[in-house]
């Protein structure tokens, strides 16, 4: 059972920017094998996908995200990064790591296994 552990969530003024992490301890191989992404829900709203990033490096982002977002991985030290800039109120949410042997796009119900998640808040 692969864990992920998020952090970096935190409370930022709009336009501001985060960084958040994922680790997976003990599962490195979850950085060169398997496909990992962000997912996010607001309160009485539905999980969606933010960003997704492969084994390859090949990247899928919300339209909501493009050019204010990025994620990335560092494979030498087992850690997945989403960069937020630019970032809005409507950017607030419950952020979650997501990993899966197969590629899963933007697709929650294609995710095995995902973190608790990290509080991102941003104040206008």
């Amino acid at each position: 059972q692969v864990q992920l552990v998020e952090s970096g969530g935190g409370s930022v003024q709009a336009g501001g920017s985060l960084r958040l992490s994922c680790i997976a301890p003990g599962y490195s191989y979850v950085y060169s094998r398997y496909c990992i992404a962000w997912f996010r829900q607001a309160p009485g709203k539905e999980r969606e996908g933010v960003a997704a990033i492969d084994s390859s490096g090949m990247t899928s982002y919300a339209d909501s995200v493009k050019g204010r977002f990025t994620i990335s991985k560092d494979n030498t030290k087992n850690t997945l990064y989403l960069q937020m800039n630019s970032l809005k109120p409507e950017d607030t949410a419950m952020y979650y790591c997501a990993a899966d042997p197969w590629w899963g796009g933007l697709a929650a119900v294609r995710y095995n296994y995902w973190g608790q998640g990290t509080q991102v808040t941003v104040s206008s």
